[in-house]
């Protein structure tokens, strides 16, 4: 058998060092409410419909103390913390605050790789200021955010944009983390290997079988090894705990669908279950495309079966999908046509694409393209 294909080890990656900066703003919405409602400050708080079919947007630290976190459903959440206190959601004011948040981006470099409303990559290695320090920049636009926004933000610096998301994650809420050249290898092999973007928690329960529950264990196996248990995603985690990423920061990269999947704790068959985790997940995907500000023309509902066959169904109109009602009923209609299923499922997703708007030039996420996501 031909030896696996080589891959690019740490001195190939440092001849192309750039500073990069990951933003991410904490606890976006639920911080937004709290900002604007003073009676809501120091409260549990989460952003999203407290009904019977709502889902948790987004939650405030004190929510999440209790364990309530986004995709949550609602009724989950309002067992977790029953002084929960639910806001509806205001993209427009949402959108409002990015816009000043991005504005102040810009003043340090053009190259900026929006993810959401309440994180971006920035590429600062020529920054517009000449300050010439990643780090400084990172504070200087963490300070200039809370004089603006009264908002707090999280930043990671370091070479790359794997460690640098990494390193923002680190010492939330309202932190600044470091990940300087050649300590990219030992920070990511001393990280339980969930903190991996890319990895979910069946992902994580794949590993923990294969005896990898630490960058340090994911780095003991070779190319190979991924390879044959992992498939494609081998690559991707052989680079990444190895503190390796070539992805540039780029801006305003075209993103040709918006959706999202999730993967169930327990196979699903029943039709009434079916339908109630499929307006679960049409909740969050339909909050993205309002995010967007962009609609899409075609539908696809996406299910994997519990052998792991993998089936999609579309429906496109010659026109965009108008509102979230008409979005609801393609969804749904595509999943009453393979009722009753002939196996359970264990995932399932909808995705809007041929996408149109202010934002359809929007950008892709930060987890490789092989790897499952997890539901936002």
């Amino acid at each position: 058998m031909a030896d696996p294909a080589p891959l690019p080890d740490d001195t190939e990656e440092a001849e192309g060092l750039r500073k990069i900066i990951h933003v991410d703003m904490d606890a976006f919405f639920a911080s937004v409410e709290q900002r604007d409602n003073p009676d809501l400050r120091g409260l549990p708080v989460a952003v999203g419909g407290a009904g019977g079919r709502g889902v948790v947007a987004a939650a405030s630290y004190e929510a999440r103390k209790f364990g309530v976190r986004s995709a949550m459903p609602s009724v989950t959440a309002r067992r977790k913390c029953p002084d929960l206190i639910f806001c509806r959601p205001r993209f427009d004011v949402y959108r409002g605050v990015s816009q000043q948040i991005r504005a102040i981006f810009r003043d340090y470099t053009p190259h900026v790789e929006p993810l959401s409303l309440d994180e971006a990559y920035l590429d600062v290695t020529d920054d517009l200021r000449g300050i010439g320090s990643a780090t400084r920049i990172a504070q200087l636009i963490r300070q200039r955010i809370r004089e603006d926004t009264q908002l707090t933000a999280s930043a990671g610096v370091s070479y790359n944009k794997f460690l640098a998301k990494l390193a923002s994650d680190q010492n939330k809420p309202d932190g600044l983390c470091v990940i300087r050249p050649g300590e990219g290898a030992a920070f990511a092999r001393g990280l339980p290997i969930r903190r991996f973007h890319g990895v979910g928690p069946r992902g994580a329960e794949k590993m923990a079988r294969l005896g990898i529950e630490t960058g340090a264990d994911l780095a003991a196996k070779d190319i190979a090894w991924l390879r044959q248990h992992f498939g494609s995603f081998a690559d991707y985690l052989y680079r990444a705990v190895r503190g390796i990423d070539l992805r540039p920061v780029r801006a305003n990269r075209i993103r040709k669908s918006l959706g999202g999947e999730r993967t169930f704790g327990e196979d699903l068959s029943s039709g009434a279950k079916l339908r109630e985790a499929l307006d679960n997940i049409i909740d969050i995907v339909w909050r993205r495309i309002e995010e967007a500000e962009t609609r899409g023309r075609t539908v696809t509902l996406k299910m994997k079966y519990n052998d792991f066959q993998i089936t999609t169904r579309a429906r496109s109109l010659p026109r965009v999908v108008a509102d979230r009602a008409e979005f609801t009923r393609i969804a749904h209609a595509l999943l009453e046509e393979q009722l009753p299923l002939p196996m359970p499922i264990r995932l399932m997703g909808v995705t809007l694409s041929g996408l149109e708007g202010k934002q359809a030039a929007a950008e892709e996420a930060s987890a490789p393209q092989n790897a499952q996501l997890a539901l936002f």
